[in-house]
Formats: structure tokens, C-alpha cells, sequence
């Protein structure tokens, strides 16, 4: 998603195998997938970023989402 990001795209690529693994595990259709990843999305954001800074982050995830969509 990110142009320049100060993780590696190893870093980044294992972590999404991970991820997908799980979901596969489960037999996950779409838009289960879909519906537990946004639900960890708004965990993280909850939980790990501060209040002041949730909705800036929020709008920079949700426009990078939609760029990296756009672009694929």
C-alpha cells in the first residue's frame, strides 16, 4: 500500500502469508475474510492508536486501500 514504508517487503510479504494462511485454514469465504480483517483493522485502531490520531489514520488507511485497489 505504501510507497515507502520502514518495514522490509519480506517483513511485509510474511506477515500476509500468515494472515492468508489462517484464512485459508478456516475456509474462509470473501467476504468473511473481509468482515474479520476490518474487524482487526478497527481493533488496531482502537486499541493501538491514539484517540486524537484515529480519524487522520483511519482516512490515510482507508484512501490507501482504495489506491492499492485501483492500481491492481
Amino acid at each position: 500500500m505504501a510507497i515507502q514504508s520502514k518495514y522490509s517487503n519480506t517483513q511485509v510479504e510474511s506477515l500476509i502469508t500468515e494472515l492468508l494462511a489462517v484464512l485459508e485454514k478456516h475456509q474462509s469465504p470473501t467476504d468473511l475474510s473481509l468482515m474479520a480483517l476490518g474487524n482487526c483493522v478497527t481493533h488496531l485502531l482502537q486499541n493501538k492508536v491514539p484517540a486524537e490520531a484515529r480519524e487522520v489514520v483511519t482516512e490515510q488507511f482507508a484512501k490507501a486501500l482504495s489506491q492499492s485497489v485501483k492500481n491492481s
